[in-house]
C-alpha cells in the first residue's frame, strides 16, 4: 500500500479537557513500529469507560487524549517482524492483550497478560511511552492502547484480533469490550447448566450480555436485578424472565430472590461495581453449589464483608476480567457465535451515528438512552 511507512494524516475525535465535547481534528498518525500495527477503523462504538475517563473521575486526568476502544477495522499496515497479521486482515482492536510468553498467557486459566493487561493511564505505546498521534508536532495521549475514535491508529498486536473476513465489522465491533465481558463472564466462569437459575445484577450492557450469555446456556430462570423497573421491557429480549427491584421490598434482596427460588439461584452474576450488589449477589446463591461471580469494578477504597458461613456453606465467588477471554485466541471464537446464530448482537445496537456526530453517542449514554451506539468512520 502507498501509506505504508508513511505518516497518515486523519480525522480523529480529540479530548481536549475532562468533560467537555470531542473536537474533530486532523492528526497524524506514525507507522507502526516493531510489534505494532496501523489499523484503518471502521466502525467504533462508545462504551461506559470511555464515558468514565472522559469525565476524569476518580484518576489522574491526561489529556489531550483520542478515547475509544470498542472497534473493528482493517490492518493498514505492519511493523517489522509481524507474521501473523498482514495488511487487509479484518481486526479487533482490544483494550487488553496477550503477549503469548508471560505465565498468564501459557495458562489456561487466565487472561491476565503480565506485558498487555489493560493500563488507564498509559499515553504512549508500550515499549518507548511515546504516542503515535500528533497534531502540528504536539503528541496526543492514547487511550488503553487502542485510540479508536481515530480513522486510523496504532496498537501493539498482543491487543489485535484477527477474524472472520465476512462478518460484519459494523456489528461484531461491540464484541471488542462490554458484550465479551458479560457474555464470558456467565459462559466461562459460572457456567450454568441447562435449567438452571441465574440472577443478573445491574442490567446495563454488560448485565444483559451476561444474560444473554444465560440464554445461550440454556437457563431455565434469569431473573434481573436493577434499581430501574423500566429497564425489565428491554431485558426480556435478552432472555430475562424475572425482575426484582430492590427499592420494591422491605426485607434484602438476597432473602426476596431466595424465597422466589426455594433456597436461592444456582448461579449469579454481578455486573453494576456497587458493593452492597456484590454482598446480594453472593449471598443468594444456593447453598452446596451456587456459583457467584464479580464483574463490576468497585471505586478504590471499597470493601465488603460477608460471614464466612456463607463459604463453610459451600457457595462459590469468584471474579473476572474481560469475561475470562484471551484476546487473540478466543475473541475470534466469538464472533464465530454470532455468524452460526448463536449469540444476537443486533439487540444490543440502540443507535448509529456518522463520525462526525459522535458528541450524541455520549448525551446518548449520559441519559441511559442507549446500550451501544455504533459510530460509522468516515461519514
Amino acid at each position: 500500500m502507498i501509506t505504508t511507512g508513511q505518516i497518515i494524516r486523519c480525522k480523529a475525535a480529540v479530548a481536549w479537557e475532562a468533560g467537555k465535547p470531542l473536537v474533530m481534528e486532523e492528526v497524524e498518525v506514525a507507522p507502526p513500529q516493531k510489534h505494532k500495527v496501523r489499523i484503518k477503523i471502521l466502525f467504533t462504538s462508545l462504551c461506559h469507560t470511555d464515558v468514565y475517563f472522559w469525565e476524569a473521575k476518580g484518576q489522574t486526568p491526561l489529556f489531550p487524549r483520542i478515547f475509544g476502544h470498542e472497534a473493528g477495522g482493517i490492518v493498514e499496515s505492519v511493523g517489522e517482524g509481524l507474521t501473523d497479521l498482514q495488511p487487509g486482515d479484518h481486526v479487533l482492536p482490544i483494550f487488553t492483550g496477550e503477549c503469548g510468553d508471560c505465565p498468564h498467557c501459557h495458562s489456561e486459566e487466565s487472561n491476565m497478560c503480565d506485558l498487555l493487561r489493560i493500563n488507564t493511564e498509559r499515553g504512549g505505546m508500550i515499549h518507548d511511552g511515546e504516542s503515535r498521534f500528533s497534531i502540528n508536532g504536539k503528541p496526543i495521549h492514547h487511550f488503553l492502547g487502542t485510540s479508536t475514535f481515530s480513522e486510523y491508529t496504532v496498537v501493539h498486536s498482543g491487543q489485535v484480533a484477527k477474524i472472520n473476513p465476512d462478518a460484519p465489522l459494523d456489528k461484531v465491533c461491540i464484541v471488542s469490550c462490554g458484550l465479551s465481558t458479560g457474555l464470558g463472564a456467565t459462559l466461562n466462569v459460572v457456567k450454568p447448566k441447562k435449567g438452571q437459575s441465574v440472577a443478573i445484577f445491574g442490567l446495563g450492557a454488560v448485565g444483559l450480555a451476561a444474560a444473554e450469555g444465560a440464554r445461550i446456556a440454556g437457563a431455565s430462570r434469569i431473573i434481573g436485578v436493577d434499581l430501574n423497573s423500566q429497564r425489565f421491557d428491554q431485558a426480556k429480549e435478552f432472555g430475562v424472565t424475572e425482575f426484582v427491584n430492590p427499592r420494591d421490598h422491605d426485607k434484602p434482596v438476597q432473602q426476596v430472590i431466595a424465597e422466589m427460588t426455594n433456597g436461592g439461584v444456582d448461579r449469579s452474576v454481578e455486573c453494576t461495581g456497587s458493593v452492597q450488589a456484590m454482598i446480594q449477589a453472593f449471598e443468594c446463591v444456593h447453598d452446596g453449589w451456587g456459583v457467584a461471580v464479580l464483574v463490576g469494578v468497585p471505586s478504590k477504597d471499597d470493601a465488603f464483608k460477608t460471614h464466612p458461613m456463607n463459604f463453610l456453606n459451600e457457595r462459590t465467588l469468584k471474579g473476572t476480567f474481560f469475561g475470562n477471554y484471551k484476546p487473540k485466541t478466543d475473541i475470534p471464537g466469538v464472533v464465530e457465535k454470532y455468524m452460526n446464530k448463536e449469540l444476537e448482537l443486533e439487540k444490543f445496537i440502540t443507535h448509529t451515528l456518522p463520525f462526525s456526530e459522535i458528541n450524541k453517542a455520549f448525551d446518548y449514554m449520559l441519559k441511559g438512552e442507549s446500550i451501544r451506539c455504533i459510530i460509522t468512520m468516515g461519514a
